[in-house]
């Protein structure tokens, strides 16, 4: 039965985190993931997740300054010691929750500059996280959410991942971005499937619930369980209106 993990970052993003994981689990989710929890203590996120029984799988390392544009730092010549304060941020906050990983957000970029100090930080990032059993991953977002982005497509991220060569680092699958961008879901998870460490899914092209659009995921969810994929998928869709409302999803494609 294929298992499902809520992304706290669009559902249930009007409440407080502890009780987004309380909602989650009463909605019957497996798991839960979220964006940047760092408003919110540790200890709390930590006491919901132990009275829920959910594992928390990842979260996102912070991006900067969105008003001015801002969509992560890591990639960003001129910003190195922000970057690495997110990332130590980020990999503490992980490691006190138990959280399984930390998405390292590159940020607008481009041009070979970025590309080595990306490189150079996820060398860090991985070395931080590796005794405290913390995957890092890296994820494309498409060009039409995210211009301007230094992680373009997932082709650019194994490129990156066979670089710096080491085992927890994989790949964000996220079937919204790369149906935005690449086209057939199926084969490219299918070429990737071996440096991937989390795959999510949201409806094509508006990221609404997956019960509509481009990709019909009770053709995608069955052919992903195919291959051996047992963790949860994550749930990031934007859901239009109530959270509750959204979900019929759940039972229709598990």
């Amino acid at each position: 039965m294929t298992k499902f993990s809520a992304n706290l970052g669009f559902l249930w993003a009007d409440r407080p985190l502890p009780d987004a994981i309380r909602a989650a689990k009463a909605a019957g989710f497996d798991a839960v993931e979220c964006h940047w929890p760092y408003e919110t203590p540790p200890s709390e996120v930590k006491a919901a997740l132990d009275e829920t029984g959910l594992p928390m799988l990842g979260l996102n390392t912070w991006r900067g300054d969105v008003a001015a544009g801002d969509n992560g730092l890591s990639a960003i010549p001129g910003r190195e010691e922000e970057a690495l304060a997110a990332i130590s941020e980020a990999i503490d906050y992980a490691e006190t929750i138990g959280a399984l990983a930390v998405h390292v957000m590159a940020g607008k970029a481009e041009g070979h500059e970025a590309h080595d100090l990306f490189v150079r930080n996820l060398k860090t990032a991985t070395s931080l996280s590796e005794s405290k059993g913390i995957t890092i991953l890296i994820e494309p977002l498409n060009r039409f959410d995210a211009p301007g982005y230094f992680l373009k497509d997932t082709h650019q991220a194994r490129s990156i991942i066979e670089e710096v060569a080491v085992p927890n680092l994989k790949l964000m699958f996220d079937c919204y971005h790369v149906g935005r961008t690449e086209g057939d879901v199926i084969a490219r998870l299918k070429d990737l499937q071996p440096i991937v460490g989390h795959i999510q899914f949201a409806a094509v092209p508006n990221r609404g619930a997956p019960d509509h659009g481009e990709i019909d995921y009770r053709t995608v969810l069955p052919a992903i369980e195919a291959l051996g994929w047992d963790s949860p998928l994550g749930a990031e869709y934007k859901p239009q209106g109530d959270t509750e409302a959204s979900l019929g999803w759940i039972s229709a494609l598990r």
